[in-house]
């Protein structure tokens, strides 16, 4: 009996010990998150939460977004649940650019950091991706303006698939964050991808 408690004894003391690197490691993360977006050359690109479907519908207007592929619940779910997750990692403070597109609006208005700023330069090209290009060299320029002069505020821009992809080169799942060091014209230098806590 006394051997089998002192297994069970030992096991529940690697269990906590397991438990304790783990949310180490994870503290570790978010400070590291956190810390990355008080620089002047580090921003957090996330793709709008979660609204089923491709594109928009023909005829779409931006002036109304009833017009406009829209979160549905689980994406509004999704991006209060991001912007909780943003501020556990120690990001209390943000400036935060939007598309134009209701589903960036919404999921930037419930992250927490106030109202966002509406920044054509990361509205979707989707259906005109000829202008892919154009777009990008408008977040490079929007990002070296912003970045020496945001202070210590996170800067996040909550923006498309389309504009994601030609920025890094990479796709990027609904309500993925990706963490983006840029030079002084905003071209990328590095990426991490960070899942949607969703």
């Amino acid at each position: 009996m006394g051997g089998a408690q002192e297994l069970m004894h030992s096991m529940l003391k690697q269990l906590i010990a397991a438990i304790a690197l783990a949310f180490m490691a994870l503290t570790a993360m978010g400070s590291e998150l956190a810390d990355k977006l008080k620089l002047p050359n580090y921003a957090l690109l996330m793709r709008h939460a979660l609204a089923p479907g491709t594109g928009d519908p023909a005829g779409y207007s931006l002036a109304d977004c009833s017009t406009q592929r829209n979160l549905d619940g689980q994406g509004k779910q999704q991006a209060i649940r991001t912007g909780q997750w943003l501020q556990s990692q120690g990001i209390q403070k943000a400036m935060v650019l939007t598309s134009p597109w209701c589903r960036c609006k919404d999921t930037a208005n419930v992250l927490g950091y106030g109202q966002p700023e509406v920044e054509p330069a990361i509205g979707s090209f989707f259906e005109a991706s000829q202008e892919a290009a154009d777009y990008t060299q408008r977040l490079q320029k929007r990002l070296a303006q912003l970045g020496p002069t945001k202070g210590d505020k996170a800067l996040i821009l909550v923006t498309h698939h389309v504009n994601i992809l030609d920025y890094m080169g990479s796709h990027v799942g609904s309500g993925d964050m990706v963490l983006v060091q840029f030079d002084a014209r905003g071209k990328l230098i590095s990426a991490k991808r960070y899942p949607s806590p969703l």
